[in-house]
This record gives structure tokens, C-alpha cells and sequence, in this order.
């Protein structure tokens, strides 16, 4: 949940002048494409370079719209590793976590871990948490990773959003699409799935990124954005005087190893309540505590946004940094979010600019089918069935007041 601009050659702004007068941009990026840095004007993509994995080449793309916000996006995981949008006073800042440089993606501590806190990537092939790695599906028991004990998270050991995707220019080139085959028994799931995440900066300062996969078995699927905000900019401090206001009045009960028990409460009377608008601080207390650290340990929570999914984004929450004065309001057709308000950062993840990130430095909110949906009956269906589509968009809106 990661620099300077360079001219286009004159190849590429006649290529766009041509696409513009006949037709949609499509440029095509692989492992194979060995073309220069490129850099964008408002309401183009530009690419460059930024390094190699797994024998394949991959590359850095900057959306800029025509008020100034950048967006940087990199085909490893499809990985939003720069956000960069107005405060108040039209001041630009960095408001995701992350790195600087690939390599620091994926070694940023020296144990060979990459981005082991998931900073901005794509996750799938299922988000959140799988209990004890195990799902039956069509008479069949499937054994997945038990990669955060005892439950199987995010995807896997090698989950999508450590995958180098293919990339290509749409929408005129004002739009990236990733996309990536997953094939059959790939961290212990079946079927082989062709995913795709459209990352588009509008105009209006909305980062729109539209998820979508199809599979020729029954499987679950779960994708989503894990990017960890931080509105007064990244490395900034604490979050936890950002006011959250939900559009949810239902949480899924976890158990103590964040498994849903099967049970949908209301958040009336708990430190779960923001359907008014108050600070992430004002009931963190009342949480239990981190056992481990002896501390306050912070929000990981499910929220139930609806029973089904919706076909055009709804606003599923609002955030605002009295700082700076940002505003960021998440819309989604999913069922539900999760929110995090960062409580494994420790400041041993040193990140953009230098920044140490420590607890509560950042927070996320990550819409996705329930965890652990494919145990439970009572929950909407994460299984996607040949033939089917699976479809989720996420928005991004920044304002300020």
C-alpha cells in the first residue's frame, strides 16, 4: 500500500499528434521495449526506464492533469508510488508512502523482502486475509500460503503485487492499463486469470483505477489499491488528527487474528463509529491493545459499505488533514473497505526523501470483497465463475477547504 521531466522526442509527439487526428494511443510496453525516457504534458502519460526484475523490463509512468497533480505509477505490482496534490494554498506534496528507486522497492531493509508493508501496489489474487490459507470450492479443498500465521494475506508469498505486469497506453494515452496472467495453481489458487487495473488522472483530481479479471475456473478474486496516505504529505508525522467520516454503520467482528468470526455488527456505541466526521484519535484508545509492543495498537477493520456491489462508484469515505487543508473522498462499487491506520510501521521502513515511517505515520482504506469471504456463506460471493467478469473501480477525489 512507491525526476525530472525529460522532453518528448519529436517521434513521439508526432505519434500523439497522429492519434490524436485518427484514433486511441495504444503503446504497448514489455520486457522487450527498450524506448527512451519520455515526460508528460497535462493529460498525457509519460514513461521511463526505471530498472529490471525477473528479466523484464520495468518502467516508470507519470500522469500530470492540467491543474498539476501527478500521479507515478510503475508495471511492478502496478504500483502507485507517487501522489503528489494541493494543499490550501496550492502547494504541492507527496501524499503516498514509499521509495524512491526500484531497487528500494524491492530490498528496502536488506533481508530480500520487497515492499513487505505493500505500500500502493495492486493486490490480488485475493486482498486481506484467508483463514489458515484454506477455501473449498466445488467439492475441493484448496491449500493456499500461510503467509501471515495462521492466515493466508494478500495473495500469497508472490502475490500480484510483486509480478512484473504488461503496460500499454489507452484512452488516447491519457491512461495506463496493466495487465497480467495469473495461471492455474499459482500460490495454491485454481484457474488462470487475465487481470487488469486501469490507473486514469482526471481534470477533476480524481485518480480513478478500475479493476477487472476473468478466469476459466471457479475462483475467488479480490483486488484493491494499498496505498498508505498520509494528507499532510508523506513523512509527515502522525495521521491520527485526520478526521474520518464512513459512509458504513456495519463492521464484520474479527477474531483476534483479524478472521471474520461470521458476525455483521453495528458500529452504534463502538470505537468503530465514523458515520459523524471525528478524528482517527478520538476512541483509538478504547482499541485493544498490540499484545506484542504493549502499546495502543490502531484500526484494521472491515467495514460493510452494502450487500452487493453497486455499477458506478459511491462515496464510501472522507478524510481531511486541518494542516494543509486536503480533503480525500474514496467512492467504490465494492462491498466493503478495510481501514488501517498503520499500526505495523515501526520506523524500520525508510522511505521517500529519507523519511523514517513510524507508526500511525499513514493510513489505508482498501475497498475489496470481506476478508475471509470465501469461508462464509452469509458474505457477498468473491467467487468469479468462467464467463463472468469481475469488475471493481476505486476513486481517488482530492479537494481542499
Amino acid at each position: 500500500m512507491k525526476r525530472h521531466h525529460i522532453a518528448f522526442s519529436i517521434l513521439l509527439v508526432s505519434t500523439f499528434f497522429l492519434v490524436a487526428c485518427g484514433g486511441p494511443a495504444v503503446e504497448k510496453t514489455t520486457g522487450s521495449d527498450n524506448s527512451t525516457s519520455q515526460s508528460a504534458e497535462a493529460g498525457a502519460v509519460s514513461k521511463e526506464p526505471w530498472g529490471n526484475h525477473d528479466g523484464k523490463e520495468v518502467f516508470l509512468f507519470t500522469l500530470t492533469n492540467k491543474n498539476g497533480v501527478v500521479a507515478k505509477i510503475t508495471n511492478w505490482g502496478a504500483t502507485l508510488t507517487e501522489l503528489h496534490t494541493k494543499d490550501k494554498n496550492g502547494e504541492l506534496a507527496d501524499v503516498v508512502l514509499g521509495y524512491d528507486t526500484l531497487a528500494k522497492w524491492l530490498d528496502p531493509t536488506g533481508d530480500g523482502t520487497a515492499n513487505p508493508s505493500y505500500f500502493g501496489c495492486t493486490v490480488g489474487r485475493y486482498c486481506n486475509r484467508i483463514a489458515h490459507g484454506k477455501f473449498s470450492l466445488d467439492g475441493k479443498e484448496y491449500q493456499l500460503a500461510q503467509n501471515n500465521d495462521p492466515s493466508h494475506l494478500h495473495g500469497g508469498n508472490v502475490g500480484w503485487d510483486k509480478l512484473v505486469w504488461d503496460a500499454e497506453l489507452v484512452n488516447d494515452g491519457k491512461s495506463v492499463k496493466f495487465s497480467l496472467t495469473s495461471p492455474d495453481g499459482q500460490e495454491g489458487y485454481p484457474g488462470t486469470v487475465q487481470a487488469e487495473v486501469v490507473y486514469t488522472l482526471t481534470d477533476d483530481d480524481e485518480l480513478r483505477l478500475e479493476f477487472s479479471a476473468t478466469s476459466d475456473k471457479a475462483t475467488p478474486i479480490s483486488m484493491t489499491n494499498h496505498s498508505y496516505f498520509n494528507l499532510a504529505g508523506q513523512g509527515s508525522g502522525t495521521i491520527l488528527d485526520h478526521e474520518v467520516k464512513l459512509e458504513a454503520d456495519r463492521f464484520t467482528e474479527f477474531d483476534d487474528t483479524g478472521i471474520p468470526t461470521g458476525e455483521i455488527k453495528a458500529v452504534a456505541g463502538t470505537p468503530f463509529d465514523f458515520t459523524e466526521a471525528k478524528t482517527m484519535r478520538a476512541r483509538i484508545d478504547q482499541l485493544p491493545p498490540d499484545e506484542e509492543k504493549g502499546s495502543v495498537g490502531g484500526y484494521d477493520q472491515n467495514y460493510v459499505l452494502r450487500d452487493a456491489k453497486v455499477a458506478e462508484p459511491a462515496l464510501a469515505g472522507t478524510f481531511y488533514d486541518p494542516s494543509s487543508g486536503r480533503v480525500l473522498k474514496v467512492l467504490t462499487t465494492e462491498v466493503g473497505v478495510q481501514l488501517y491506520s498503520g499500526n505495523y510501521l515501526d520506523g524500520s521502513l525508510v522511505g521517500k526523501g529519507d523519511k523514517k515511517y513510524e507508526k500511525h505515520d499513514a493510513f489505508c482504506f482498501e475497498p475489496q470483497f470481506h476478508p475471509d469471504s470465501p469461508n462464509h456463506d452469509n458474505f457477498p460471493s468473491s467467487i468469479l465463475k468462467p464467463g463472468e467478469k469481475y469488475n471493481q473501480v476505486t476513486v481517488f477525489k482530492f479537494e481542499t477547504k
